[in-house]
């Protein structure tokens, strides 16, 4: 049986409809930014053969609730295998954070992959009803690993939110860099030598 991984992509959040609304008024498309592939694409090549690789297309990304990303992501949740690896990144990574403490997984989870996640703050931009209203004790104890990766330069979530999860996850395998931004590049090394550790 293959070893799954499944990824959680980002988004945005906004408190009012007006203030999604005047994102779009305001958004300037970059073709650029659409044309570039991210690590999540070419993560089945880099992994391998012996892996399936799941991307979930969550809904509404732009104007994201966790409500509804958490009653799309329990449709999936049959289909997963035991010893299931979650990734998530950006707002996906609060996503996985707050279902897994809010939520009992029925499944053996062998990894969860927190990238560039924000974490509950008040000087956070709107969460939304993604913000984190328990501690992380149960995610703690539903997972064998857990990996946070964060850059320093990030200038989309706070590499303060970073030093609040390995604070709460003190046992968690953390790696901070000096340069990657919001870790959107098309290849993430690092992530695929992890993934391969946990299954080695």
């Amino acid at each position: 049986m293959k070893k799954q991984v499944v990824v959680i992509h980002g988004g945005d959040t906004f408190d009012t409809h007006e203030e999604y609304l005047e994102f779009l008024r305001d958004y300037m498309v970059d073709l650029d930014k659409l044309r570039g592939k991210r690590w999540g694409v070419s993560l089945q090549d880099d992994l391998g053969d012996d892996f399936d690789v799941i991307l979930i297309k969550m809904p509404c990304k732009d104007n994201a609730k966790y409500s509804e990303w958490k009653l799309w992501f329990e449709k999936y949740i049959p289909l997963f295998n035991d010893e299931v690896i979650l990734v998530g990144h950006s707002l996906g990574g609060i996503f996985l954070a707050k279902y897994l403490s809010e939520n009992k997984f029925p499944k053996k989870l062998r990894g969860a992959f927190l990238v560039s996640a924000p974490y509950d703050d008040e000087t956070q931009d709107s969460l939304g009803d993604f913000r984190l209203e328990r501690s992380l004790e149960q995610l703690k104890n539903q997972v064998t690993d857990i990996y946070l990766y964060h850059s320093k330069d990030d200038d989309v979530v706070r590499f303060a939110d970073f030093e609040s999860y390995k604070k709460e996850l003190p046992n968690a395998h953390a790696e901070a860099f000096e340069d990657r931004g919001h870790i959107n590049q098309e290849k993430f090394p690092e992530l695929i030598r992890d993934i391969k550790k946990v299954f080695a």
